[in-house]
Formats: C-alpha cells, sequence, structure tokens
C-alpha cells in the first residue's frame, strides 16, 4: 500500500513539474516575444534552406531502396561483418552508412523501418540506433571546421574522433542485452543468398511503383516536417533559457566539472548552449578565441557526438513509432561523447601537429566542395522545400480524394 502510495505521489510531483515548466516557458513567450520570434526564424532558417532539402532525397531513396529489396540484400552482404562486430543483422551496415551520410535522425529513422518489418528484435533496435546516430561529413568539415572555426584540418580531426566514436559506441553496446541468444546462422558471405532474398522481398511487395514512390515521399516529409517543429521549438527554448539566466546558472554547475577536468571555464555557457542544440554550441565555442584550440576541440566533439537535445527529443519522437526504448540511446550518446573527446586529445599531436600539413590535396578540395555546397543550399534550398511541400500537399489531397469517392 506504502509503495502504491509513494509511486502516486512521484507521478503528481512529475505532473507539477511538467506543468510548472511549460507555463514558465509560455510566459517568457508571451513576455519575449521578439527575441522568440528572432529565434524561431533562426530555426526555420535552418531547416527549410539546408535541413529538408539536404535530408529529403536520401530519405525517399532509402525508401524506395527498402521496398525493392536492396536493403535486404546488403543485409545478407554483411551479415559476416555486422553480426559478430556488432551483434546486429547485416542490415545495420545499410542503417549506418545512411545515418552517416545524412546526419541525425536518419539513423532511428532507419531503424525504427526495419524493426517495424520485424527484420530486427527490440535488443538489437536498441543496439543498433545507439551507434548509427552521426553528424554527416558536410556538416562537420563545412559548418563546423570551415564555417565557425575557418579551419579545414580541425574537420578531419574531428570526423575521425566522431566516427571513432560511434564504432566505440557500437562496440560497447554489443554486450547489452546479452542474455539475448546470439543468432550465428547465415554468417557466410554469399551473393547468391543476397540475391535470393533480393528478390523474395520484391516479389512480396504488393504495391504498385506509383504507391511505393508516393508512401515514399509522404513518408519521408512527414518525418521533415517533425524535424522542423523540434529544430525550431529548440531554437526558442535555447532563447529563453538565456534570457531567464538558466544557461548561465547551469554553467556555473558545470564549471565546476570543466575545473576538475583541466579545461577552461570560459567554454561553460557555451557547452550548456551546446547540450541543446549543438550547432549553437559550437559555434559559441569557436568564439572564445582566448581558449586553446585542443580544447576547443575536445568540447566540440563531445558535442557532436551527444547531439543535443533537439535531435534527442527528435529521435525519441521517432522512436516511439516502436518499440525501441529511448534510454539506451540517451545513454550511448553520453558514451560517444565521451569517446570523441578522449579520441580528439590522443590523436591531436600525429593527426593536427604533425600529419595534416601532409594531407592531400582532394581533402581540402572535399572540405572547399562542402563549404561551396551549404553556401548553394542557402540559395536554392527554400525553392527545394517550397516545391517539395507542394508535392506532398497534392499527393496527400489525391490519397485521400479517392478514398472518399471509394
Amino acid at each position: 500500500m506504502l509503495k502504491g502510495g509513494e509511486t502516486l505521489r512521484r507521478s503528481v510531483l512529475k505532473s507539477i513539474i511538467i506543468a510548472s515548466v511549460i507555463v514558465i516557458l509560455a510566459t517568457t513567450l508571451i513576455l519575449f516575444p521578439k527575441e522568440a520570434l528572432d529565434a524561431s526564424k533562426n530555426g526555420l532558417n535552418t531547416w527549410w534552406t539546408v535541413v529538408f532539402p539536404s535530408l529529403l532525397p536520401f530519405f525517399i531513396i532509402a525508401e524506395l531502396l527498402i521496398g525493392f529489396g536492396v536493403v535486404k540484400f546488403i543485409g545478407v552482404l554483411l551479415e559476416p561483418l555486422m553480426r559478430p562486430l556488432f551483434r546486429v543483422p547485416g542490415i545495420g551496415g545499410f542503417v549506418w552508412a545512411m545515418g552517416m551520410a545524412t546526419g541525425n535522425p536518419a539513423g532511428a529513422k532507419f531503424t525504427v523501418r526495419m524493426r517495424q518489418e520485424n527484420q530486427l528484435t527490440r535488443t538489437e533496435g536498441e543496439r543498433l540506433v545507439a551507434f548509427t546516430s552521426s553528424a554527416n561529413p558536410l556538416f562537420i568539415f563545412g559548418a563546423i571546421a570551415v564555417g565557425f572555426f575557418n579551419n579545414p584540418a580541425l574537420g578531419i580531426v574531428l570526423a575521425i574522433a566522431h566516427y571513432g566514436g560511434n564504432v566505440f559506441v557500437g562496440l560497447m553496446m554489443r554486450f547489452y542485452g546479452r542474455s539475448e541468444k546470439n543468432i550465428t546462422e547465415n554468417n557466410r558471405f554469399s551473393i547468391r543468398a543476397a540475391l535470393k532474398a533480393l528478390h523474395k522481398t520484391r516479389i512480396n511487395e504488393k504495391r504498385p511503383i506509383g504507391k511505393i514512390l508516393g508512401d515514399a515521399v509522404i513518408s519521408s516529409i512527414q518525418t521533415l516536417l517533425m524535424i522542423g517543429g523540434f529544430i525550431i521549438l529548440f531554437a526558442v527554448i535555447n532563447r529563453l533559457l538565456m534570457i531567464l539566466n538558466i544557461t548561465d546558472l547551469l554553467a556555473m554547475i558545470v564549471s565546476f566539472l570543466f575545473s576538475f577536468l583541466s579545461l577552461p571555464i570560459d567554454l561553460s555557457i557555451p557547452f550548456i548552449s551546446g547540450l541543446f542544440e549543438m550547432t549553437i554550441g559550437s559555434q559559441l565555442v569557436s568564439e572564445e578565441l582566448q581558449v586553446d584550440l585542443l580544447k576547443q576541440a575536445m568540447v566540440v566533439s563531445f558535442l557532436l557526438a551527444f547531439s543535443g537535445f533537439s535531435i534527442h527529443a527528435q529521435v525519441a519522437s521517432i522512436l516511439s513509432q516502436s518499440d525501441i526504448r529511448f534510454l539506451p540511446f540517451f545513454i550511448a550518446r553520453i558514451l560517444h561523447g565521451i569517446y570523441a573527446s578522449l579520441l580528439t586529445l590522443f590523436i591531436w599531436n600525429p593527426i593536427y601537429l604533425n600529419a595534416f600539413q601532409d594531407i592531400s590535396l582532394p581533402v581540402f578540395q572535399y572540405v572547399e566542395l562542402s563549404e561551396e555546397f551549404i553556401l548553394q543550399m542557402s540559395y536554392i534550398g527554400p525553392v527545394i522545400t517550397i516545391i517539395s511541400l507542394l508535392l506532398y500537399t497534392t499527393i496527400y489531397a489525391l490519397r485521400i480524394w479517392k478514398e472518399d469517392r471509394v
């Protein structure tokens, strides 16, 4: 009886806390409408110029690859690699590749998609989403290294630390759910078996090509609309927290940890901001010119790996469409941040101080192309977004009209 009463009190307390936080944010929103509007516009600008047009093609193509069995083909081929290393099916290789190429929250989206098709167990899904969450190379090189730090070589260090940290997270998460029986069958490389799996998947797909394409467009745009909402929401929340001096209060607490770790306390406010939105935090870190570049790189590596609560909210929303739990993902992000920061420290001398001048020209050409791509997206991105939304509206309206006729 006591236990039930205690649970009820905790539930009531949780409700009071949540309601109080929302009331405070709503009140601040009313008191500071201009600041909230500016933050909202910045979030919207980021979404419709870069995020939407850059992610949409990947999401649509991935849905088509899944529908036509190509992902199943890749899964059978990669089974001998992914199963022993990370204790996930071979299709995890596809999810990992798409997560790296596209960036957050693609890893979560495709993990949930595989879970919905029963190609993953819940535990395998929680392992997979833990190490397939990452920033894409264009963001690391173009936005962070060149855009914020004006230092292409720094991008190489951040990329190695970021993706290397993901590998360590994957190896660590293989021990998660150890009680689950490890599947070891079909662990030989076989192109014939992969082709059979592709053909079987295509045959079992009963939807016509037009329906598959329409579903891919609708599913992708709905996900991107959700992502846009969270980007705008957390841009506003981050700004309101600064107005309320909550960011400064949290930074005072973090400064004690930074002092213990021999990190400059000047980075505490950028760090807190980055915990909510990694792009804003990384930019603030880059503006602390009096801080040693290595310390800046370590903090930015943590923020890139942790991803920020904005990404966490997006992933939580996506995971809610399945039985995959959010907590393992959250713990993995903390581990990823620690691994990435330590890797930055370990590779700083051999890579950045000693070897970066020997890096081949194509790498720096890639960095320049990344910067040029981001610049071009600021011009054509809104056009792509508007055309895509019009296409989405048309397809959705036609489907509703056909359903009403039936």
